[in-house]
């Protein structure tokens, strides 16, 4: 495996500090939030410098019931022939659920959900790695994530689950230690056992982030400093195996250049610490990957759908929980996902929180008790517009009609600006509206 070296994930907010920070040997990007034939110019001058890019997916699903959408696997590997990645990483999780499996609505979560540690589960994700391999033209490593939830009746642990996987299909890990520790504080589960366990071998490289705990739960928020017993499970792996990588996360909340520097020699420093304490690098003995034949994954695949779906709709459509759920627990899930809804539409859709003022917030969250996102979160800024404007909840008349004339610029299949006379109707009503 390549050497990938101390990396950051590169953000817009960020991108000018990033490019002066010393000793960044790489960096990750959202794929999504890129676009291979407008790549930022802070990304390009990066990649002249010889800074590794490396495209980091949210939205494949590759946990999910559903083979690998192939125009999202396209795109995938779109993005990692214009940045000259040397690999491609994803997530294991689910992120969508119903449609066809169960002929119940299409869900999305907006959201990394975890899947059931279970033959089942595991005879899919393997065979949805297996395509996601065949279409990229880069190796694939998969990430471990963070839960708030666990799964009733699982048949193994995290790290014998990600063995197997590994073990199966070759695909190399990226394996996060924040979500290790989160895993610890709201699941119970021993960050030195899952360690114990992995094929340590198979990993491509580490992830470092922040969170914050409230109420006896760790939310892994990519908004707040690496805390201590984040990089002490570091130190535990580096004692193990010398990662090829390790990249600090920070996805909102960016503090001052000086801090992120100092968060990344605090990465440094764990690193070396389990180095001196364990064994020097490169000893890790090589495994044989096991490439098995694939069984029939139908039945599994049937299976899954009908429990990812009963219990994504019970996050985000106020149907029953599930049994042997733990329905507080699911109730913070479904809080998180709201608010996380809240918080995208508002960046996707900036002009939503300026028209509805302190009183978006409380206005999305009533939306999205009872309005589950079935499309992306553009679809669904479209769609809460459309809410306030029929449900009543917003009494201010002038919001009321600057929020019309944003839904109707927006909505239809032809932006409304385009239509003859509409800029000259827009620039009058907004004379009007300031008398």
């Amino acid at each position: 495996m390549e050497r990938l070296g101390t990396g950051i994930g590169w953000r817009p907010e960020i991108a000018d500090a990033v490019e002066r920070m010393p000793g960044i040997d790489w960096v990750e990007v959202v794929a999504e939030n890129t676009c291979p034939g407008h790549l930022p110019e802070s990304l390009r001058r990066l990649r002249e410098r010889g800074v590794t890019v490396v495209p980091h997916g949210v939205s494949l699903g590759l946990g999910g019931a559903d083979r690998p959408d192939e125009s999202r696997l396209t795109a995938l590997a779109e993005r990692a022939e214009a940045l000259g990645a040397p690999l491609v990483t994803e997530h294991i999780a689910f992120v969508r659920a119903g449609g066809l499996l169960t002929a119940s609505p299409r869900l999305e979560a907006g959201h990394l959900l975890p899947v059931p540690r279970t033959r089942d589960a595991l005879d899919v994700l393997c065979e949805n790695v297996r395509i996601a391999q065949a279409a990229l033209p880069v190796p694939l490593a998969v990430e471990n994530i963070a839960a708030l939830i666990a799964w009733p009746d699982e048949e193994m642990t995290e790290g014998q689950f990600l063995y197997e996987l590994a073990d199966r299909t070759g695909v190399r890990l990226l394996i996060d230690v924040a979500n290790l520790h989160t895993n610890h504080v709201n699941r119970g589960e021993d960050p030195a056992e899952a360690l114990a366990d992995l094929p340590l071998e198979a990993i491509a490289y580490v992830h470092v982030a922040g969170g914050f705990e409230r109420d006896g739960v760790w939310h892994d928020s990519h908004a707040h400093p690496v805390p201590r017993p984040v990089l002490d499970i570091l130190t535990d792996l580096a004692s193990r195996v010398s990662p090829p990588g390790v990249l600090l996360e920070r996805d909102e909340n960016f503090p001052e250049p000086a801090e992120l520097e100092g968060e990344l020699a605090a990465i440094r420093g764990a690193v070396e610490k389990g180095r001196e304490q364990g064994a020097a690098p490169g000893t890790q003995a090589a495994r044989t990957t096991r490439l098995a034949s694939m069984p029939d994954t139908a039945p599994a695949r049937q299976r899954l759908a009908l429990a990812q779906a009963a219990l994504l709709s019970a996050l985000v459509a106020g149907t029953p929980v599930p049994e042997g759920f733990d329905r507080v627990r699911l109730g913070v899930q479904a809080r998180a996902l709201a608010g996380k809804r809240a918080d995208v539409v508002a960046k996707v859709a900036p002009e939503l929180p300026v028209i509805l003022g302190t009183g978006y917030r409380a206005a999305f969250l009533g939306y999205a008790h009872g309005h589950p996102m079935t499309g992306g979160y553009r679809r669904d800024a479209l769609d809460f517009a459309g809410y306030v404007l029929g449900a009543g909840v917003v009494r201010d008349e002038r919001a009321l009609a600057e929020l019309r004339e944003w839904w109707l610029e927006r909505s239809g299949s032809r932006p409304r600006s385009h239509r003859p006379g509409v800029r000259l109707a827009r620039a009058t009503r907004r004379v009007l509206l300031r008398r």
